[in-house]
């Protein structure tokens, strides 16, 4: 095969790429046939005779800036275009050697404007507008924009399933897309094989994108505000200062040509982003890997095609001009390892058998390949991280210092809305779009310096790079991180576990005995002994499907269980955290929308708020007074001390959120984090109240022990400390445990609930019961661009008060010009599952997306969670609600709904107040 032969003829000539190219610290190689002319390398060659040292920076060190980037690729460049224009001028970008010379100069550039997130569409859009329409206006230059629409390949069912949920999502925010049939899709590519085709999703207005044109264009329009572009200029040290609350600033950025005073820094740097945090003491959990295409000779027919993606044949081909780019990912990349303080690759340390694979996909897509020769091959680095998505925000380290890296291929795609939302978080401490998903405080600090775990995940999301994105999909990677005390009882118990936040929470419970997870076989890769027989991989196999996964029905016995008799929930994931201190009244009322301020004993559901009024998470807070004597459930504290308990997956994020606030607001207070040393156990059901008198000394009366109400009591001779909450609509208690009576206290609740019923249930139970009740879940229907009143949760807000509390203001000036979008409940009769995502209309017309869907069991309907807009731009009160025709849309077919403003299940709350 021509083309075939002509790869490993071409990579067995490789030479070196001319060093203006290379970072300074490496050594790239590259096949003859790199395009380096100025249209695509837009700068001059500033070396010395002979390749020697750099000639020095292009313009003169300010000696002091209000920000500075570091790094001019795509997000570099992206992030300093927009703090110049949100006003901050005074900003300087250092680029070591010349402006995409890191990762950026061999992208792809491609731009789909379809993702399985509705932020990521948003951040999208914003992309394509700057490259395709605000860059040229501002400075009448083209940044090489090309509009020839993009092509996903479905090659199977469920393939042509995501497709369909992604052209639902896009009917929310008007992208135009298509599902065509092979023949359809023959007619708009002829130069395709569809015979193996099942379908296909036409996007017309994806497109690529020149990463040299756009980022030259983007320093351009930064520079006319005032920003300053300095290449040529490596960073040799970040200065970090101390003051006298402990807490460490950024202070300076050196470099040998001198040092630039600042308070913030950007670290843009791509694959040398983890060596940039290490000069500042800031951990950056990305590892750098190999990653190549090659450029095809000219093809006859191929101009104005669309890009492609064939996910299945993992494989991508980009047009360009008369030919083609193409590239793939595959199970087994190339770590770029650090050797000696620099970096080095070659072109041959690439896996060719393996990158024959992409090459034969591509082949079997388009036959014309077979006989066309390759004019150029590009190999190099790219940064991956844990989840497949970027690192970005401040630094829980270090104040001031930004990250902006990690974008798993995805940095000229994501570049503009991730520049905009981080330049947004600089100059007014947040960015405006719900951006969790890529705060690095989303990772636990006990991971983002564990080199294993780094590892793997890094190379799981590579190899899952163009794996079909299922509901229920858990990694195989780095498990076993974080195991809480029930862990080996409940792996007994046929528990399928989650992984969350670096721990494993119990998912679901399988009738086929222990399905523990292994440790990861890379799978197969690097010789690696691949796992066989491997039960819990089976399992969620299984669970790979956008119908009802095949243990629906085990879910369903969970939930039933536990609303007619009790179930036990491991909840041990929770951050639990004591807020200890002379101001810790002060900082409570402050931090917390509700008053907190109850009388002893009293636990209250509040939520914390950004000053823009966001949620920045729900949580309960309950009052505290010492323990019995040496009960480890109270600290030693003078004053008022508080007891929180906050979802796991936003546990890391609230610490720092909490430090955050204590330190602006110089309250003399600690907060003291006791996460691993507790376990946490929450029984639910009508039998609860049954089951738990045998275990706890206590009377569990409704007069003794109301809702919403705590006490240190003893369990099995164990003290625990007992609250009276649900998280699911029913009567019950969690019990908080110190560690090492976690066992004990778990198998005297199970002895004691064998006669009525009792079961083990999991997050899977969790989610469903909660949907079912109207119960809110953090970053699912509450995210930080939510308010509590757009969320329903008005109830949490101190407003009748006078107490003043962050986000106040900004929640007063939103009740006072009304609503513009509201959470709202919506069923269908229809039995069909929803995971999300799923389109909502009121009248024919688009106005929202579910956040959340789920079944549930105890109405027997599908379920789901949206927030709604009017498409007019006016108030959503009750009654757009109530005189509203609704429908959802779900992978092209619309189902009548029907809108609720209360929960379906349980509307006045009567299960929980034990009125059964």
């Amino acid at each position: 095969m021509a083309f075939l032969g002509t790869v490993v003829r071409r990579a067995a000539s490789c030479r070196p790429l001319p060093p203006s190219l290379c970072p300074a610290t490496s050594r790239c190689y590259s096949s003859p046939g790199k395009q380096t002319t100025e249209k695509n390398v837009p700068y001059k060659k500033t070396l010395k005779q002979g390749g020697g040292a750099v000639s020095g920076p292009t313009k003169p060190l300010p000696k002091s800036a209000d920000a500075v980037v570091i790094g001019g690729g795509s997000l570099g460049c992206q992030t300093v275009y927009h703090l110049a224009k949100m006003g901050m001028t005074n900003v300087v970008l250092l680029e070591r050697d010349h402006l995409t010379a890191g990762t950026t100069w061999h992208t792809a550039g491609l731009l789909w404007q379809l993702r399985p997130s509705d932020v990521e569409v948003e951040l999208l859009a914003h992309t394509r507008q700057v490259v395709s329409c605000d860059l040229e206006q501002e400075t009448g230059l083209h940044t090489g924009w090309i509009q020839n629409g993009g092509l996903f390949i479905a090659s199977n069912k469920q393939r042509l399933d995501e497709y369909k949920r992604l052209m639902t999502l896009g009917k929310v925010y008007g992208i135009e897309s298509h599902v065509l049939s092979p023949a359809e899709t023959k007619d708009l590519y002829p130069l395709m094989n569809v015979d193996d085709l099942y379908g296909t999703l036409y996007v017309p207005k994806d497109g690529t994108m020149d990463p040299a044109g756009t980022c030259t264009t983007l320093c351009r329009a930064a520079t006319a505000r005032g920003a300053t572009v300095i290449e040529n200029c490596p960073v040799t040290g970040i200065q970090v200062q101390t003051n006298d609350l402990g807490v460490k600033k950024v202070k300076a950025v050196e470099t040998e040509y001198g040092t630039i005073l600042t308070p913030c820094v950007v670290n843009c740097a791509g694959v040398w982003a983890q060596k940039l945090g290490r000069m500042a003491g800031v951990n950056v959990p990305l590892i750098a890997m190999h990653h190549a295409y090659v450029v095809t000779e000219r093809i006859e027919g191929i101009q104005n095609m669309p890009n492609v993606r064939d996910h299945d044949a993992s494989v991508y081909l980009r047009l360009q001009g008369d030919a083609l780019s193409v590239g793939g990912y595959e199970q087994n990349p190339i770590f770029w390892e650090e050797v000696s303080d620099k970096f080095a690759f070659s072109l041959f340390d690439l896996n060719w058998d393996v990158f024959m694979q992409n090459i034969e996909g591509a082949i079997n897509r388009i036959p014309a390949l077979e006989r066309t020769g390759i004019k150029s091959t590009v190999c190099g680095p790219e940064s991956f991280t844990a989840d497949h998505k970027p690192l970005m925000g401040e630094a829980p380290e270090v104040r001031g210092f930004f990250l902006g890296c990690g974008f798993n291929s995805a940095g000229m795609m994501l570049g503009g809305g991730c520049g905009k939302e981080l330049a947004h978080w600089i100059i007014h401490g947040r960015p405006e779009k719900d951006m969790y998903g890529y705060d690095i405080r989303r990772f636990h600090h006990s991971l983002t310096d564990n080199n294993r775990w780094i590892r793997e995940r890094s190379h799981e999301s590579y190899a899952k790079n163009y794996s079909v994105v299922f509901p229920f999909d858990e990694p195989l990677a780095g498990r076993n991180m974080r195991k809480d005390p029930f862990y080996q009882e409940l792996v007994a118990q046929g528990c399928v576990f989650q992984e969350r936040h670096g721990w494993e929470r119990p998912g679901w419970f399988n009738q086929e005995g222990p399905a523990p997870v292994l440790d990861y076989d890379y799978y197969g890769a690097y010789d690696a002994s691949k796992n066989h027989n491997y039960k819990y991989n089976e399992l969620l196999t299984r669970e790979y499907t956008f119908d009802f996964p095949p243990h629906h029905d085990l879910i369903r016995d969970e939930c039933l269980t536990c609303r007619n008799a009790v179930a036990v929930f491991d909840m041990s994931y929770f951050g639990k955290f004591y807020l200890v201190g002379p101001d810790a009244k002060k900082a409570a009322d402050w931090l917390f929308s509700a008053d907190v301020n109850k009388p002893m004993g009293s636990t209250v559901y509040t939520c914390m708020l950004n000053k823009r009024g966001g949620t920045e998470s729900d949580l309960t807070v309950s009052r505290i007074e010492p323990g019995p004597s040496g009960s480890p459930l109270a600290p030693a504290f003078q004053g008022d001390a508080y007891y929180l308990a906050i979802g796991g997956g936003v546990a890391e994020h609230n610490w720092c959120h909490i430090h955050t606030v204590l330190q602006d607001m110089k309250f003399q207070c600690q907060l003291l984090d006791c996460s691993e040393d507790m376990g946490m156990i929450s029984i639910q059901g009508p039998q609860s109240r049954s089951v738990l008198q045998e275990v706890l000394d206590s009377d569990l009366s409704n007069t003794a022990f109301p809702f919403s109400t705590h006490k240190v009591v003893k369990a099995a001779g164990h003290y625990v400390r007992a609250m009276r909450l649900s998280f699911v609509g029913e009567m019950g208690w969690e019990l908080h445990i110190p560690r090492e009576a976690c066992v004990p206290v778990y198998r005297a609740v199970m002895e004691a609930g064998a006669k009525h019923g009792i079961c083990n249930a999991g997050y899977r139970a969790i989610d469903s019961l909660s949907i079912e009740k109207g119960y809110r879940h953090w970053h699912a229907d509450l995210r930080p661009d939510d308010t509590p009143l757009e969320a329903g949760l008005a109830f949490t807000c101190k407003l009748k008060s006078s107490i003043p509390f962050l986000g106040r203001e900004a929640l007063e000036a939103k009740k006072a010009q009304g609503l513009r979008r509201r959470i709202i409940s919506l069923t269908i009769n229809e039995k069909v599952p929803m995971f999300g995502l799923e389109a909502i209309f009121r009248n024919g017309e688009p106005v929202g997306h579910l956040r959340r869907a789920d079944y549930g069991f105890a109405i027997d309907k599908t379920i789901g969670y949206g927030y709604i807009r009017d498409p007019d731009g006016g108030v959503v009160n009750p009654d757009f609600v109530r005189n509203g025709h609704f429908t959802m849309e779900r992978m092209g077919v619309v189902y009548k709904a029907t809108a609720h403003l209360k929960s379906p299940f349980d509307p006045e709350s009567k299960r929980v107040k034990g009125i059964y």
